[in-house]
C-alpha cells in the first residue's frame, strides 16, 4: 500500500489527519521543516490514539525545492495542509504571500510529477469571503479578490495561493486531480503541546490576557471535522475539481460569543474571559453555507459550542493554561 503524504506534520490540523489515517491502517509520510520536530509529531499522533509505527517523517521546507520530489515519490494521495497562520500581520505582506503561493506550487508540482491521483489542499474561508458582498452570504462560488482595498496579508496569501494551485492544475495538471477544503476559524482539541494561532486566542481569553474581545464575526469549525472532510474529499470520485467550505452548522459567532460559551459551560475556570467587546460598529455577520460538503460528501460537523469547550478542556488537560483559575 502506497503511503499518503501529509505536509506540515507538526501542525494543528495535520496531527489529527495523520492520526486518522494511521487508525485506518494507512501508512503515512509527513513533512516537517526540521527532523528535530519528529519526536513531537510522533507524541501528538499517539495522543490521537494512533500507532506511529506506520509513520515516516521527512524534512522538506515550503520555501525551498529540496526534498519535495522525494517526499511525494510513490504517494498516490497528497494532503497539503502546511501553511503559515500569523497571530499578527507581518510588516511586509510578501513574508506571508510568497511562502504560501510558492510552497503550494512546490507541493502540487511534486505531487503531479510523482503521478499522484489526487491532491487535497487546505485553503481557507479567507480565500472565499474576505471581499465585501451585499448580504455577506457565501458559498464555494465566491472568491476573495486579492486587490480588495485594505485586505490584510493573510487573506491575500490564501486567495493568491489557492488561485495559483487551480491555475497550475488547469494548465498542466497531468492526471492529478485537485480538491480544495476551505475551513473557517479552526478550533478544537490540540494533540500538540506547541500552541497554534487559534488555540493561543482561546488561551488568552481563559488567562485574562484578552481583556476586551475583538469586534469580529466568523465561522467556527472543529479541527477533527476538517480532518474528516479531507479524508472524504480524497475518497469521493465526484469531489475532483471542487471546493468545500468547512463550517459548523448554525450562525457565525463573535469573539465575545465564544467567551460567553466558555463562561457558561466551564464556570470558574472561565472567570477571566472578556465580557466586553472593542468599541466600534459591528461588522456584518456572515452567512457561510456548508451545504455542498454535507450533500456531496456526507459531512456532519460538530456543534460550535462543543468545539469551543473541548478546545479549552484540551489546553487544560495538556497543562497549557498557566494562569487560568
Amino acid at each position: 500500500m502506497s503511503p499518503v503524504l501529509v505536509t506540515g506534520g507538526s501542525g494543528y490540523l495535520a496531527t489529527w489527519l495523520i492520526a486518522a489515517l494511521l487508525r485506518a491502517g494507512r501508512p503515512v509520510r509527513t513533512t516537517v521543516r526540521s527532523t528535530a520536530r519528529e519526536a513531537g509529531v510522533r507524541a501528538a499522533v499517539r495522543r490521537g490514539h494512533a500507532d506511529d509505527g506506520g509513520l515516516e517523517v521527512v524534512a522538506a521546507d515550503l520555501t525551498a525545492d529540496d526534498g519535495w520530489a522525494a517526499a511525494a515519490a510513490g504517494c498516490a494521495e497528497v494532503h497539503h495542509v502546511a501553511s503559515p497562520f500569523p497571530v499578527t500581520d507581518p510588516a511586509d505582506p510578501d513574508e506571508l504571500i510568497v511562502p504560501a503561493r510558492e510552497g503550494t506550487l512546490r507541493v502540487v508540482r511534486a505531487a503531479r510529477d510523482a503521478g499522484a491521483r489526487r491532491v487535497v489542499l487546505t485553503s481557507s474561508f479567507a480565500a472565499v469571503g474576505y471581499s465585501p458582498k451585499p448580504g455577506a452570504e457565501f458559498t464555494e462560488a465566491d472568491w476573495t479578490d486579492p486587490d480588495t482595498p485594505g485586505l490584510a496579508p493573510y487573506p491575500r496569501s490564501k486567495a493568491i495561493a489557492e488561485r495559483a494551485a487551480w491555475d497550475l492544475m488547469e494548465r498542466d495538471g497531468g492526471g492529478t486531480e485537485l480538491v480544495v477544503v476551505n475551513p473557517t476559524f479552526i478550533l478544537g482539541p490540540t494533540l500538540s503541546t506547541g500552541l497554534h494561532s487559534s488555540t493561543q486566542l482561546v488561551k488568552a481569553m481563559l488567562e485574562g490576557t484578552m481583556p476586551v474581545a475583538p469586534r469580529r464575526r466568523f465561522g467556527v469549525v472543529d479541527v477533527r471535522d476538517v480532518a474528516d472532510l479531507h479524508l472524504r474529499a480524497m475518497a469521493a470520485p465526484e469531489a475532483a475539481g471542487r471546493r468545500y467550505l468547512a463550517v459548523a452548522d448554525g450562525p457565525t459567532l463573535s469573539f465575545l460569543e465564544v467567551a460567553d460559551v466558555l463562561r457558561r459551560r466551564l464556570g470558574p475556570p472561565a472567570a477571566r474571559v472578556p465580557t466586553t467587546e472593542a468599541a466600534g460598529d459591528g461588522p456584518p455577520r456572515p452567512v457561510i453555507h456548508n451545504d455542498r460538503a454535507r450533500a456531496e460528501l456526507g459531512w456532519r460537523p460538530r456543534p460550535a459550542g462543543t468545539t469551543i469547550v473541548e478546545t479549552a478542556e484540551s489546553l487544560r488537560d495538556l497543562g497549557l493554561l498557566e494562569s487560568a483559575g
